[in-house]
This record gives C-alpha cells, structure tokens and sequence, in this order.
C-alpha cells in the first residue's frame, strides 16, 4: 500500500515538472521588446526608414557645409606690404575667428601647387606651415575641425624639390634609429623643434618666420593634419598610389569621412573628360579616418556623392546611383545597409513627369509627399526625371536629405542642369528582443 502511494507521489512530481517546462518553452516565444530610445545605439543594418518624395519644405542651403572663397583684408594687406613674392589665394577662417589660413602661392611655384601660411585674425603672421618638399593641393578642400583644435589639407611632394627620401637622410638623428618608421619619428620631432625654435613671437613682424625644415611627403595626394597654432603637421594618410580629394569632419571632430581614387582611375576618368570636353570630375571610395592614422575603407564601389556624417557622429552616409548606403563609424563590430531606391524614385518620377506635362510642381503642395509604395504603379517606359542621387545633406538624427538631378560641366561655356528634386529619407529604430 506505502509502495503504491509512494509510486504515485513520484508520478505526479514529474507530471508536474514537465507541465511547468512546457510553460516555460510556451513563454519563450513572447519575449518583450524594446525601441532603443537614440539612433546612436542602433547599427546602421537595423535602421528602419520611410521614403518621402518631392518633399517641402528644402533643406536648409547652409547645411550642405561647403566654404566659399574669402580674402580678409588685413591678410590680404600683409601680403600687399611684406609679401610681394607671394600671391592670396584664398583665407580659411577657424571656427572661433580667431586662426586664419592664408593659401598662396610663390612666383617659382608649380601650377596647382600652394603654400600655406597660419595668421591672427588682426593679419600678424604666426607660422609658416608647409616645409619646401611639400606642396598644398585642391585648396578648396581645407577644413577646420568643429572645436577648431585642428585642420585637415591635402598635400603631395612639391614637383621641384629633391626626393623625399633623400630629404629625410639630410635631417639629423639619432645613431640608434634604423628603421624606416624610426627615422619619420625622428625626422617629425625635428621638424616641431625646428618650428618651436624658427617660430617669431606674435609681434615679430612677418618676414623673420620661417617654414619648418621637412615633411614626410608622397606622391601623391595625401591628406595632412596640423594643430589649431600650425604645429605638429603630419601625413593622416600614407598610402602612395590613393589621391584623397575631398574629407570632412564628424561633427564631434574625432573623425573624418574621406573619398580616395587610385591614381590609374583617376587620370582615365580625366582624360575621358577631356576627350568630351567636360569638366573633371572624380570618382572615389568612401573611407573613415581616425586622428591617429587608423583607416578603414567602407565600400569598393566608386561614387561621386560627398559622404555625409550624422549630427551625431555615429553613421556616415553617401549615395551610389539610385541606393543610399550607410555605415557605422563607431563601435568594435561596425555594420553597413544598403536603401535600395530603385522603385520608388521611378514611380516618384512618373508621377513627377504626368505633374509637369499638366503644368504642376512635382511637389504634392496638399501632403508634401506622393504614394510611391505600390509596385502597381510601376511605368511601362523611363520617365524623363528618372536620374541619380547626386547629393546628401544629414540634418537630424532621423532625417536624411537626397537630392536627384542631371548636372554635367563644361570646360567651355555653361554647365547644364535639370530635373533637380529634394527627397527625404526618415529613419527609426527596429525594435530589439529582450534576452
């Protein structure tokens, strides 16, 4: 009888155990989720987004972050009274006013080839900045870091002074260095000593300061980073063979966002132009720059589009024909997506063109967007503003603006433009699941 019972007392502990694991194995398909509250924390692959075509209202002009061409006066007048040598270019003004760089160039100098000096704002020369082995190229290119601690140019080895190699055996240095990288070391802290010693204090007058002694240089162009005072210049980049022709500046001013062209592809896109008679214009891969030297090369596509940063330093963003991509630039596993707007810029577009020939905008003033989301609509022939993406501008977190249109230049005579048209891209967190 004390057998049986027993027996049963132990058929219904595992009765109930296997009830209460069914339970459990149940509950384990309703996990909680939860939307991460800042764009910052969610990986480029898990972001949501909404596609707004012929959107109002335009972003804001100021926003697309390109400089224009300034001379300050009192720059312009140090150079008129002491510099009769030298012809301003243009200045670049620190983010605070406070630094200026003066871009010129020197009656010996090559074409293409610049000088670059760093004045006050009141037009006192501070420092020469570039050695006589290294020249300044695509001037229009320099940029300050948002704090203004730094600066960032483009730079190759000057056409008419000796090899970089022999320059770098002419410094003094250490018996112990043997090493290549050993001699740069070297060869950079003569050149900060050779500044610190040349450097004229600020009432010297402008002709007692000289440039510093040498560089490490390449062929071709490099980007170069200095301090806010001219100091510490240094190669960022070191890859000779790579032209690096536009970079830009993270919003936090810890990275940048660059586009390099090997120099084959390079010179074929040039001649290609030349033979139509267009303007040159590049083609490079987008790449992420750390301020100590790190690189890392985001796509081995070619692209045209600037890259552009999220106000919050985390993504960086740029456009291959009719596809925006997006990259993490922080975090130990970064991830890319790729926005496929293949359908939607071609539905957008039919309805653009029926708009135009009934003598409307292409912007649905009543909603400020069209329904682009039906495959139904598809045309059955290319409407006539069906063209590429051909500039991005990040103006929140959440919202990215694409611009689409037809742009080519001419050597000769006007460029031509047409169909130009702002959308928008709104992004949003995917929900996670809770562990």
């Amino acid at each position: 009888m004390f057998r049986n019972f027993k027996n049963w007392v132990v058929a219904f502990c595992l009765t109930v155990g296997i009830a209460s694991s069914g339970c459990q194995q149940v509950t384990s398909f309703t996990r909680p989720t939860v939307t991460p509250a800042s764009l910052r924390d969610v990986p480029a692959q898990r972001l949501g987004f909404r596609f707004e075509p012929d959107i109002l209202p335009l972003p804001d002009a100021d926003s697309a972050g390109q400089s224009q061409p300034e001379k300050l006066t009192a720059i312009q007048a140090d150079f008129d009274q002491h510099r009769g040598q030298d012809a301003l270019e243009r200045t670049v003004s620190s983010p605070d006013k406070q630094r200026v760089l003066a871009v010129y160039q020197s009656v010996a100098d090559e074409k293409g080839e610049y000088r670059l000096d760093i004045y006050e704002a009141s037009g006192k020369l501070i420092r020469k900045i570039t050695p006589e082995n290294l020249a300044l190229v695509f001037p229009d290119s320099i940029v300050w870091s948002p704090d203004g601690s730094n600066f960032a140019f483009a730079g190759s080895r000057r056409q008419n002074s000796p090899a970089n190699q022999e320059i770098i055996q002419e410094a003094p240095r250490p018996p112990d260095l043997d090493n290549e990288n050993s001699a740069v070391n070297a060869n950079t802290s003569n050149q900060n000593a050779d500044v610190n010693s040349n450097s004229a204090p600020l009432s010297s007058p402008s002709p007692t300061v000289v440039p510093p002694t040498t560089v490490l240089t390449f062929r071709t162009e490099q980007i170069y980073l200095a301090n806010r005072e001219g100091g510490e210049l240094k190669p960022l980049t070191q890859t000779d063979g790579l032209i690096y022709y536009y970079f830009t500046w993270s919003p936090d001013g810890t990275q940048l966002a660059a586009l390099a062209c090997k120099e084959n592809e390079w010179q074929a896109l040039q001649k290609r132009a030349e033979q139509k008679g267009e303007a040159f214009k590049p083609y490079g891969r987008p790449r992420i720059l750390e301020k100590n030297g790190r690189e890392r090369r985001l796509d081995d596509a070619l692209t045209a589009v600037y890259p552009v940063w999220s106000p919050d330093s985390s993504k960086v963003a740029t456009a291959f024909d009719k596809q925006v991509r997006i990259y993490d630039a922080i975090g130990n596993s970064p991830t890319a997506a790729s926005i496929p707007l293949q359908v939607q810029l071609l539905i957008a577009s039919k309805i653009c063109d029926d708009r135009v020939a009934a003598n409307q905008s292409c912007v649905n003033t009543a909603s400020g967007e069209t329904n682009t989301n039906s495959s139904a609509n598809l045309p059955t022939t290319e409407p006539t503003t069906f063209v590429p993406i051909i500039l991005l501008r990040w103006t929140e977190d959440k919202t990215l603006y694409l611009q689409t249109g037809f742009i080519k230049e001419f050597t000769q005579g006007e460029p031509v433009r047409g169909y130009l048209r702002w959308h928008r891209l709104s992004f949003s967190p995917q929900a996670v699941t809770l562990k």
